[in-house]
């Protein structure tokens, strides 16, 4: 190969890349989070999770990116151990899925229905398609397909860069000798091992050598040898991603290098014995980029078949190399593992999943609290403090998570939800510290012994029951995204304000009567008071799904619109609310 070559075949190599990460990146965006969520949910069974693996490996393009993502899963204590194997033979064969587009580069033949499926006849077009999608389309999924079509256009042309500027290599002596090198079966296993540890992706490496094949250069004896080497070499990246995790984990990126090195040696012991027994003759025969594929798909199928009923072996085979004792996956902020931040819509749906418990724990700190003045108990006071300690863990988490997120390159969605999420958790934050305001009130009335009047007990408990139905109300929106649920939550605020002002007057008015006292009087504030702020929080929250429905957030103009504008909705369901809790 002369200077020139080697320029075109490093710029096709890198060409090709950049081609499968935009296309395996836009994706994972189109894919939104979804298919990776039913890994963590739906394996049930070995049969399951390996159709699972399969079919998510074969959308997203990346073995690598589905076993990072078992990673993370059981570093949070999503998926125990044992669930993640036959997930992992079924990404093995997913992933094989991307030779088989590369093999259409080998397609040759003079009939129209054979030039048509050519690479060099389709990827114009498809690239064509794409930028159009990509630079007019208004639809955010439109130009996500768009960019998959660049992405695609953009790793063919690199791969036939890469196929073009090796012809030299066929009348290469010096080549001839390494290709003879790589037919020793070790050497062929170590080079591709090696290989593809350093690009870190088996489709990428295979797609190399699928390029090179091209030149009819490679033979069966180099590259069954070589192939056999990328499966294991791919397994780095788990290995990679699990350094930082619990034991468990680490077990995982252990069990993916356990069935692939398995599977190597199992599948090489057979072959190699058989070819020796039978002298293959095919093997001083060339390879092309179809028959690659082929070699690619049928090792991973036969391993499958192989391990499959022995996955409980693997298991305890990870079990043992990695010691340790079982780490406590109690602890829900696991769910927010780094590793999740390789899929950012995932990441966005785990945060959301915790903002729900977040929330589920602010509205049993609130309910908790107003009991206690029906009936103190010390031990439900602690149960409060715990369930605040909790909550705000929950928020410093969230928030450094969700900024980390932020960063990200995001879908419009996942922008708008990563904004969203930070708006509400401080109002479900400062939910569960009024909690602990109200508790200590409840403290202070049951430690000086003193009581309310028969009829402000009457008045509070209208108040705590439109607060309690307010929380509800917001909490329930907040959990199901319900934007009708919402809409009720701001005319019951602004009744529970009206409540607060009339119940400060019939105080005055019974202190002037002398069946009240000052005292009693400022402990009715505090607890109004802290009334009210939930009622607010609980606002702030419906108005920000409200409002980032329509992609902004102007909490000021939503009121005005709603208050001052005669939206019939609202004043009827503020007309209810008055009756429903009336002093």
């Amino acid at each position: 190969m002369d200077f020139f070559s080697i320029l075109t075949l490093i710029g096709g190599l890198a060409l090709f890349l950049y081609g499968m990460d935009v296309m395996g990146d836009n994706l994972k965006k189109l894919a939104g989070g979804q298919l990776e969520s039913f890994l963590g949910k739906l394996t049930s069974n070995r049969f399951k999770g390996f159709l699972l693996g399969f079919l998510v490996t074969a959308i997203i393009q990346s073995s690598s990116a589905t076993t990072v993502m078992l990673v993370g899963f059981v570093n949070s204590g999503i998926m125990k151990l044992g669930q993640t194997i036959s997930v992992i033979m079924g990404a093995n064969l997913g992933t094989t899925v991307t030779s088989w587009l590369l093999s259409l580069t080998g397609i040759s033949g003079d009939s129209f229905f054979l030039r048509i499926l050519k690479p060099s006849s389709f990827t114009p077009i498809l690239a064509v398609i794409g930028i159009f999608l990509t630079m007019m389309a208004k639809s955010e999924k439109k130009r996500d397909v768009g960019n998959i079509l660049l992405g695609f256009a953009i790793l063919m042309f690199g791969m036939e860069t890469m196929s073009g500027s090796m012809d030299g290599l066929k009348e290469s002596e010096t080549f001839a000798k390494i290709l003879v090198m790589f037919s020793n079966p070790i050497m062929g296993i170590v080079t591709g091992t090696i290989l593809t540890a350093i690009i870190q992706s088996s489709s990428a490496s295979v797609g190399i050598l699928q390029a090179l094949s091209m030149t009819g250069t490679i033979s069966y004896s180099t590259a069954i040898p070589i192939i056999l080497g990328q499966n294991i070499g791919t397994t780095i990246t788990p290995i990679l991603s699990s350094i930082s995790g619990n034991t468990d984990s680490k077990r995982v990126a252990f069990t993916c290098l356990y069935i692939k090195m398995i599977g190597v040696i199992v599948v090489s012991v057979i072959f190699y014995a058989l070819d020796f027994m039978l002298d293959f003759a095919f093997m001083d025969t060339s390879v092309n980029v179809l028959e690659i594929a082929i070699i690619h798909t049928l090792f991973n199928i036969l391993s499958t078949i192989i391990l499959m009923p022995f996955c409980s072996w693997v298991e305890k085979l990870a079990i043992k190399t990695i010691k340790g004792d079982k780490t406590n996956d109690s602890d829900e902020l696991n769910a927010l593992d780094e590793r999740f931040l390789s899929v950012p819509s995932f990441a966005v749906e785990k945060s959301r999943e915790l903002v729900s418990k977040m929330a589920e724990l602010s509205r049993e700190a609130l309910k908790k609290s107003l009991k206690l003045f029906d009936n103190f108990d010390r031990s439900t006071v602690t149960e409060i403090q715990e369930i605040e300690a909790l909550v705000d863990k929950y928020e410093d988490k969230l928030s450094s998570y969700l900024l980390t997120i932020a960063d990200l390159p995001l879908s419009h969605q996942d922008s708008r939800e990563v904004s969203q999420l930070l708006h509400v958790i401080g109002d479900v934050e400062r939910i569960s510290d009024h909690a602990v305001n109200i508790l200590e009130t409840a403290q202070e009335i049951h430690d000086k012994g003193i009581a309310f009047s028969s009829e402000a007990e009457r008045e509070i408990g209208v108040m705590k029951s439109a607060v309690q139905e307010v929380l509800d109300l917001a909490t329930d929106a907040l959990i199901r995204e319900d934007l009708e649920t919402a809409k009720k939550v701001e005319p019951l605020e602004q009744r529970i304000d009206k409540l607060k002002y009339k119940i400060k007057n019939n105080h005055i008015n019974r202190l002037r009567d002398g069946s009240c006292t000052v005292e009693l009087g400022f402990v009715l504030s505090d607890l109004l008071t802290n009334c009210e702020r939930v009622a607010d929080h609980c606002s702030n929250i419906a108005v920000c799904l409200l409002e980032m429905e329509n992609d902004s957030f102007e909490t000021h103009e939503y009121l005005t619109h709603v208050k001052q504008d005669g939206e019939n909705e609202f004043f009827e369901q503020y007309a209810i609310y008055k009756e429903k809790y009336t002093l």
